[in-house]
């Protein structure tokens, strides 16, 4: 989303609190900065608090507002010094001068403000607060980021340890009144409460369940199940004998269930494939990933129509048992995947989380089925991947510190921080993503990565920015301008929707293709030193800043030449053709986000121009007035492979609920609970519009056809449509627990649909049959793959209950009935477990939802009436 440029407001308070004796006879008390000591005394004494004042639309304007109070002994001088606070905001603030500091955008979401002449100054015991008027709205607590920090020349940088924090709420004023929960007088999404998460709640515990036949529930839901008689117990021995091609199947089967197999025992476990795998009864897909999964007392095989249908069958197995038992029921499973790609995205280039949380993701797909694991290696906050031969990318674009000359790191971003040590930074080495392609394969996930270009490149273009400087005082200019993504005198002005001035590579400049093809080239060597091929490569080429190239003498060059491009809009098609063809040399498809593969909002490239085996487009943007959300089909129509990547639905780092308190953006949706992913339908595109980003409901495709101004294609090459992909983008995410409480359970009820197409699918859904079949995966979730997600070590989100008072007795549920409950009367300090409803006399009861020893967000109940 991009947005416009806004004045500051003009509004400063000076408050002194001249009411202390102390201070006023004290002179000594008022010292300035002389010291690195008295540095670190006010970054550490003055308390900074961020606000919404107002979210009024465009009739009353937004308000934010900055508040610094002096609690310690150290002050800033009045008039022109040395010293600049910076901060990180999200919205865009324009430059604008007033009561003597100035405020202005650095890059990306750093601004910074500075003293001037008349700048009275702050002393201890006084408050400073100034208003600003933000580019857009701020509901939530995620709106703003930590580690704002204050400079003084010549001495280190020193965060405010107010703001140093991951509790947010302790810098950032609460959200108490509608103009600052609601993002504009129209917004039609109420926040979550108490009492309307219990009305929702309501609905779904209402329905009947088999909770028995919910704790043996397999997730995904295969295509058939037959029961027998009997059980096969696995805590006895067994024999496993893995026929040709199986055996590193057989090798992770004997890692899952350590001590369970003999080479002589009475009861065989069989691992084969049959590449003509076929069932009498079930129709099963092509492609190599059925399995037919036969349970019997004394005797269990699984047959695949490949290794990776083996290792989907040997899931459902290990999926069946459950940790308080090692039996399983006699049974003949055929099963086989509604589509051949089951993605999960994974930005961890804004924000890096290590690489044992990417691990740990590799295993949670492998138990659910999915395959394809898109890397977004790169982007304008960093680069993380480490590539031999250019050093640059991540001892420069891997961290992000206060260097605004970047020779050393990145300008900081998104909470980071002044320091190196700050959250965000790091990278893969070349050996650990080798490990981590090796690891993928067994497990059958095809890891692809993605280096954003042209656009999104801000960590590349400044670290060969640093390369170039360096080999250019080395006097070493041929070497230095080899791998230049920049033309050093491009004049060119844009705003990204990410307000960045500089991110685009030069697609005119032979030196930005020669870095194209080193990097291809030394990722291919990866795969093949991990015994693979790297057969897809992602170029992101999404939200290219719009004057990109306008000033750029390489690209006048260009057009001056007979390469065939004369205007600035030629060149993004001109940039992925000789991309598209540096992957097409490799033996490479080329895929990208669906913007980067279209003239304009509804025309693609000719894809007959493209000799690479696939092209593949990822569609997210179907925010449905905006009038682009037929992409998909327009993209498939056309000759694209296309992976639905809608954000409505399939972007995790959106908020699970309307509420301040809840991680992430939402400029797609409000919220996207784990619910809504469940409801979402790969084959009905049209019939997932449900609601506009105010909250309108959509209530038909005429309804929809209105509001996006047009008639929506039909989808004339289905099978175009690879498949589904969950994403998760990681401006927000600072820290790896972060980052799985935004993926968990949401990308568990994503393969769900990935695999099992649902009998209430449709054109017009059976919502009942939806309702039921979502109760009982609630039931699933919790009896059966939360144990087993936390066994794994791995955070995950709860759902935040819902209650409502009757008379003098509190009603409480939660919309996974299965969980835990509890309540506090003592502001949380002791808990108590909610078994029904229950008599209190206090009115501030707080409660929260309980697995094992994780708990949810708690609220509070809604005041007795």
């Amino acid at each position: 989303m991009k947005y416009p440029l806004m004045s500051l407001g003009l509004a400063m308070l000076l408050a002194a609190c001249s009411d202390s004796p102390e201070t006023e006879s004290a002179p000594s008390l008022q010292k300035s900065i002389t010291s690195q000591t008295q540095l670190a005394e006010f970054a550490d004494t003055v308390r900074l608090e961020f606000a919404t004042v107002r979210n009024g639309g465009a009739e009353k304007g937004y308000l934010g507002r900055l508040t610094l109070e002096n609690q310690g002994q150290t002050a800033l001088p009045a008039g022109v010094a040395p010293w600049a606070l910076y901060l990180h905001s999200i919205r865009l603030i324009e430059t604008a001068e007033f009561a003597g500091l100035r405020i202005e955008h650095v890059q990306g979401d750093l601004h910074r403000i500075t003293p001037m002449a008349s700048f009275a100054g702050l002393t201890p015991g006084e408050t400073l607060v100034f208003d600003y008027t933000p580019s857009t709205h701020m509901v939530s607590y995620t709106d703003f980021m930590p580690r704002a920090f204050i400079t003084w020349d010549g001495y280190r940088p020193e965060i405010f340890a107010s703001t140093d924090t991951e509790e947010l709420q302790q810098f950032v004023a609460p959200f108490e009144r509608p103009e600052q929960r609601l993002r504009h007088p129209g917004d039609l999404y109420p926040i979550a409460t108490a009492a309307r998460r219990y009305e929702q709640n309501e609905q779904v515990a209402a329905l009947e369940i088999d909770t028995q036949q919910a704790a043996q529930r397999l997730v995904p839901t295969p295509l058939s199940i037959s029961k027998g008689e009997g059980q096969a117990d696995f805590s006895q021995n067994w024999q496993l004998r893995a026929q040709d091609g199986t055996e590193a199947e057989a090798a992770f089967l004997q890692a899952a269930l350590p001590e369970r197999f003999v080479e002589e025992g009475a009861r065989t476990l069989t691992l084969r494939v049959d590449p003509q795998l076929a069932d009498q009864e079930v129709a099963l897909t092509e492609g190599g990933e059925a399995y037919v999964l036969d349970i019997g007392s004394d005797a269990v095989t699984i047959t695949g129509a490949s290794s990776a249908g083996v290792f989907y069958g040997i899931q459902s197995l290990l999926n069946l048992m459950v940790p308080e038992s090692q039996t399983v029921a006699v049974q003949r499973i055929v099963d086989a995947p509604r589509a051949p790609w089951r993605g999960m995205h994974y930005d961890m280039a804004r924000n890096f989380h290590g690489a044992e949380v990417t691990f740990r993701l590799i295993d949670v797909m492998a138990r659910y089925k999915l395959n394809r694991l898109h890397l977004h290696l790169t982007e304008d906050e960093g680069w993380r991947l480490e590539i031999p031969g250019l050093p640059e990318l991540t001892d420069i674009g891997a961290k992000r510190c206060f260097d605004l000359a970047e020779r050393e790191c990145l300008l900081t971003q998104l909470g980071t921080g002044p320091f190196e040590t700050g959250s965000g930074n790091g990278y893969y080495t070349r050996d650990e993503f080798v490990a981590l392609l090796k690891y993928a394969a067994e497990r059958h996930i095809q890891v692809i990565p993605e280096i954003d270009m042209p656009g999104h490149a801000r960590a590349a273009v400044k670290s060969m920015d640093a390369r170039y400087a360096v080999l250019m005082e080395q006097e070493r200019p041929e070497e230095a301008q080899q791998y230049l993504l920049r033309h050093q005198q491009d004049s060119s002005e844009y705003l990204t929707v990410q307000s960045y001035t500089d991110n685009s590579i030069d697609v005119c400049m032979e030196s930005s293709y020669t870095f194209v093809a080193k990097v291809m080239d030394e990722i291919s060597a990866m795969y093949r030193d991990a015994g693979l091929s790297l057969s897809i490569f992602h170029m992101g080429g999404d939200e290219v800043g719009a004057g990109s190239w306008e000033g750029s003498p390489a690209c006048q060059a260009l057009f001056a030449s007979d390469a065939g491009v004369s205007e600035v809009r030629e060149l993004k098609p001109y940039f992925v053709s000789r991309v598209a063809a540096l992957a097409s040399e490799r033996g490479m498809s080329l895929a990208g986000w669906e913007d980067g593969l279209m003239y304009d909002r509804t025309n693609t490239f000719e894809r007959s121009q493209f000799d690479n085996p696939e092209m593949i487009g990822n569609a997210w943007d179907n925010i449905w007035e905006w009038g682009v959300a037929d992409r998909a089909y327009r993209l498939a129509n056309n000759g694209y492979k296309v992976i639905l990547s809608h954000a409505t639905h399939l972007y995790f780092d959106h908020p699970h609920e309307a509420h301040p308190a809840e991680r992430g953006y939402y400029w797609a949706a409000r919220y996207t609970d784990s619910r809504k992913v469940f409801g979402y339908m790969p084959d009905h595109l049209y019939a997932n519009a449900d609601r506009t980003r105010d909250g309108e409901v959509i209530a038909d495709l005429a309804a929809l056809e209105k509001l996006v101004g047009r008639p929506l294609p039909e989808l004339n090459e289905p099978q175009n449509i690879l498949g589904i992909q969950g994403q998760l983008w990681s401006e927000t995410v600072r820290s790896a627990e972060q980052f799985e409480e935004m993926i968990y359970p949401r990308m568990i009820t994503m393969s769900e649909r990935a695999w099992h197409r649902a009998d209430w699918e449709g054109v017009t859904p059976n919502a009942s049959a939806r309702e039921q079949d979502w109760r009982e995966f609630t039931a699933t979730l919790v009896t059966k793959e939360l144990p087993w997600l936390a066994s794994t070590g791995a955070a995950y989100y709860l759902p935040v209950p819902g209650a409502v008072w009757q008379d003098e007795t509190l009603l409480a549920n939660v919309a996974w009935p299965e969980l835990a409950i509890e309540y506090s009367v003592d502001g949380g300090q002791s808990w108590q477990s909610y078994t029904g409803p229950v008599a209190l006399e206090s009115d501030a009861v707080l409660l929260r939802s309980r697995f094992g020893e994780r708990v949810s967000r708690s609220t509070r109940a809604s005041v007795r009436p």
